[in-house]
């Protein structure tokens, strides 16, 4: 492997060798990651501790919404059209509610990338995630860094084989119940494990495990750093919103060039010579799960994870010298080392980095303001077309609407539906008992859609013109709370 002059980055040595003539494409080399312990590593334990524990348990979670209603706290009702997220329900009308989480997703990543590169990829991204606990997995079964490459070199034997089996059976058992976590957020979950362990699931569910199960077990079993270099698009996005404030994980080559060993180090010394901190034990290459050698400078498949961070310091405090040889840094400083300027505190609150704090609370307030200003009750009309009047033998005109009540409470609830703006026509809804002038009574059952049945008459000696606007009035009985809703009542 060469650098690419300027980058800092690397690329085939065929390619180095043979110039812009020779192949794109460079074999996958298997990578062995070591164990590694120190700060950053029990951060990622203590994440990814904490996302299983929520991802797996959190269908089993319940609240209490009322009779008839789902009892998951969690739960997306596709048959039903609701979404559910403990006290809160969303409706399909409020489906932009989903828009907003995503907007703020998406400048929650471009600020955690404005303030440390990859931290996302390192410690959040479920490929990272999962790709840790099948590590785990496999440094159980088979051994740590050194023995997994023994073996891998040797025939098949018992022992060997026995492993294999066992490796690949708990990775198969995380998949699983990976993707049937997954489908135990779109139903009942107490429910659905049952039909599924008798075979009474939906044919749906278990398609999905599969489908699910074996994306786990491929991705994160044998794709791994593939996914983050060449799949992921997020490394290629990413690079076009960082500035050289931000933090990356950075060798620093002021302190550790020229490398080499402890005896040539000392030799150096004894000479007169510079001799840089770093030993050139590779520990921070092979700790890395891409396999990427930092001391290189910035490196697309490095996911900003810090392990290498964890095993440089462990060796530097080993052989007597300050920690800190490979750390989180800026652009900045590199370029003010190189220039033999001092390095600056880092600037994590900078106009970059205000923008999108700016943009995160300013969608959070409006969505904020949206949930807890939307109304408890909606109503729509829908204006029967064929045919648009009907002309009654006594001469009366008589208008047809189906009128949709919505009851987004968890009980049942008294409206009266009126109509404004025909003084001379009279509303009634088909199946109801007959309302005055003030309205029509309805009861709407809980968390439910009503649908209506409504005519309107007008008196055969009112004249009136071809088109005249109305409203039709939804009142709660027991607030006052009204909801309107326009629409045209036709005469010949």
């Amino acid at each position: 492997m060469s650098a690419i002059p300027g980058l800092g980055l690397k690329k085939p040595a065929a390619v180095a060798a043979e110039g812009n003539e020779g192949e794109l494409y460079e074999a996958r080399k298997q990578i062995y990651p070591q164990s590694v312990s120190g700060t950053f590593r029990n951060i990622k334990w203590a994440l990814l501790t904490v996302g299983m524990l929520v991802y797996y348990f959190l269908p089993f979670v319940r609240w209490d919404r009322g009779l008839d209603l789902p009892s998951q706290a969690v739960l997306v009702d596709l048959a039903n059209g609701r979404f559910y997220f403990f006290g809160i329900a969303i409706w399909p009308q409020e489906v932009y509610y989903f828009t907003g989480l995503l907007i703020l997703a998406s400048f929650t990543l471009f600020l955690m990338n404005a303030v440390a590169g990859r931290i996302w990829c390192g410690y959040l991204c479920p490929q990272t995630v999962w790709t840790d606990l099948f590590l785990l997995i496999e440094r159980w079964t088979q051994g740590d860094r050194r023995d997994r490459m023994i073996k891998a070199k040797q025939p098949w034997s018992l022992e060997t084989v026995t492993e294999a089996i066992l490796k690949h059976s708990l990775w198969l058992m995380i998949a699983w119940w990976t993707g049937g976590a997954w489908v135990l957020y779109f139903a009942d979950a107490p429910t659905l494990v049952k039909q599924l362990a008798t075979f009474q699931a939906p044919a749906q569910a278990y398609i999905w495990i599969l489908i699910l199960t074996a994306s786990t077990y491929v991705l994160a079993g044998f794709a791994r750093e593939q996914v983050c270099i060449y799949m992921c698009p997020w490394p290629r996005i990413q690079a076009a919103l960082t500035d050289e404030y931000a933090l990356n994980v950075t060798y620093r080559v002021d302190r550790g060039e020229p490398r080499g060993s402890l005896k040539k180090a000392k030799l150096l010394r004894a000479e007169g010579k510079p001799a840089g901190d770093c030993v050139d034990c590779e520990q921070c290459v092979v700790v890395c799960p891409t396999g990427v050698d930092i001391r290189g400078g910035l490196n697309m498949g490095c996911i900003q994870c810090g392990l290498c961070i964890d095993a440089c310091d462990t060796v530097m405090k080993k052989v007597g010298r300050p920690t800190g040889l490979i750390g989180y840094d800026t652009d900045d400083n590199i370029r003010r080392r190189a220039e033999g300027l001092p390095a600056l505190k880092p600037q994590i609150i900078r106009p970059r980095t205000l923008v999108y704090i700016a943009l995160i609370v300013a969608v959070s307030a409006a969505m904020t303001y949206s949930f807890t200003t939307r109304r408890s009750l909606g109503v729509d009309v829908m204006h029967d077309r064929n045919p648009i009047f009907v002309s009654l033998s006594d001469g009366s005109v008589r208008n047809v609407y189906t009128v949709r009540v919505l009851n987004p409470k968890g009980f049942e609830r008294a409206f009266k539906l009126s109509l404004v703006g025909l003084p001379q026509g009279k509303l009634a809804v088909m199946g109801e008992p007959v309302g005055d002038e003030a309205g029509v009574p309805v009861t709407a059952p809980p968390d439910q859609t009503l649908e209506l049945r409504v005519t309107v008459t007008v008196p055969p000696d009112v004249k009136l013109p071809q088109s005249t606007a109305i409203q039709m009035i939804l009142t709660d009985m027991a607030t006052g709370e009204s909801v309107k809703k326009a629409d045209y009542f036709k005469a010949p």
